[in-house]
């Protein structure tokens, strides 16, 4: 499907990590590295993915995965692919499918 997220598709404004804008981002599992959910670098390539699996290009299934980002998604779970499977659980259960 290869759902394309963009920052104006996005409810809340995150700042960005210019720094480390180039380094490589979540592009599926397996990956380790930690997730910073305060970089929209960050997140806008994992939300996608998040897209992706759901199979869903929908407005309010983003907001929703975005929600729960924001919202619930505890600080004890740090690699990408943790972040990946938990935003993808929560929110096909919203959805009432997975």
């Amino acid at each position: 499907m290869g759902v394309i997220i963009k920052a104006s598709d996005l409810y809340y404004r995150y700042p960005k990590d210019t720094l480390n804008r180039s380094a490589p981002k979540f592009s599926g599992k397996p990956d380790k590295e930690p997730f910073n959910r305060d970089d929209l670098y960050d997140v806008l390539p994992m939300l996608g993915a998040v897209m992706d699996e759901l199979g869903s290009d929908e407005q309010r299934v983003l907001q929703m995965a975005e929600e729960i980002m924001i919202r619930e998604l505890p600080r004890f779970i740090e690699s990408r692919e943790e972040v990946f499977d938990f935003l993808v659980n929560c929110t096909g259960e919203m959805l009432g499918g997975r």
